[in-house]
């Protein structure tokens, strides 16, 4: 669950820099005095390991309790099913499995998007899928590319990938082991922290996916336009199941925001993702996202027996 680790600094004490006197004292053998910035330094940093401990505490509690629910989207097949809805959006396909040497510029502002999740050049989550990839295998074609990479991030330029990165990453593609990796790295970042969360929030197999969906596209950040951003915004606005509110109330409420940040990113393209996915499985009351499914992506149009 997302919980406030900037809130739990400011337990930290403040420590006002005061006046200090020094007194005479009999003993020779006195210790002297801890300097101030010493004890000040050394509360903070008690305060910070109590904030950490606590917070562990707090994400056991978290899932232990997740652990007593039902897998909902996490089952087998409700996962390949959200992976293929992801698919659809991402690549214009449900064959998710094909998409592992995708890669292209798309023109929005991350530089190259790659792989069966999207993974960006500029979005940070390339460079560790590789960077945590080249660990494990240190002679794999993308390694050169780490400094370039590296130097890129955050950006949408292409200097010092071009020309071969794009070939590079679709011949590494067809290495079991990355492949291995791109669905280690989706899990991690994207999907299992997303689930996560939608339980603890109290919804089913449908608003599990809706989290997982909008983590995708907006990135797990706590900036403006990042997943947890609009989830608190959401929050502001109705009650999850978990805090007692209706699941379908919240769900429409969630995907309001979303919808508007969307739009507001890019105005230039349509709210598919929401509007004729998962807007209508919820209007159809499709809460465990059971199939058969219907949907429309762009103007094309999927269905899952």
């Amino acid at each position: 669950m997302k919980r406030a680790g900037v809130l739990l600094l400011a337990a930290v004490p403040v420590i006002a820099t005061g006046v200090y006197f020094v007194m005479p004292t009999d003993s020779a053998d006195a210790p002297p005095a801890a300097p101030p910035s010493v004890t000040a330094q050394s509360a903070r940093e008690d305060a910070k390991d109590r904030a950490e401990q606590e917070h562990e505490r707090e994400r056991e509690k978290d899932d232990s309790v997740v652990a007593d629910m039902p897998p909902g989207l996490a089952a087998p097949a409700k996962k390949e099913l959200a992976q293929r809805l992801v698919a659809s959006a991402e690549h214009s396909t449900t064959d998710w499995r094909a998409t592992y040497g995708a890669v292209e510029d798309e023109g929005d502002g991350c530089g190259y998007t790659a792989g069966i999740i999207g993974f960006c050049t500029g979005t940070h989550d390339l460079l560790v899928l590789v960077e945590r990839y080249t660990e494990e295998h240190p002679d794999n074609g993308l390694a050169s590319y780490l400094p370039a990479l590296r130097k890129v991030d955050g950006s949408d330029s292409h200097e010092g990938l071009d020309p071969g990165f794009p070939a590079a990453w679709e011949a590494e593609a067809e290495v079991p082991a990355f492949r291995e990796a791109q669905e280690a790295e989706r899990d991690r970042v994207y999907f299992e922290p997303a689930v996560r969360l939608a339980k603890l929030d109290g919804l089913g197999t449908l608003g599990q996916f809706v989290y997982f969906d909008a983590m995708v596209f907006h990135g797990p950040d706590t900036d403006a336009d990042g997943f947890y951003a609009l989830r608190e915004r959401a929050l502001k606005q109705a009650k999850t199941p978990a805090a007692g509110g209706p699941e379908e109330t919240y769900l429409n409420t969630f995907l309001d925001v979303r919808r508007e940040a969307m739009l507001t990113r890019y105005p230039e393209h349509d709210a598919s993702r929401v509007d004729t996915a998962q807007r209508r499985f919820l209007k159809a009351g499709n809460l465990d996202l059971d199939t058969p499914l219907a949907w429309e992506m762009y103007g094309d149009h999927y269905r899952l027996p």
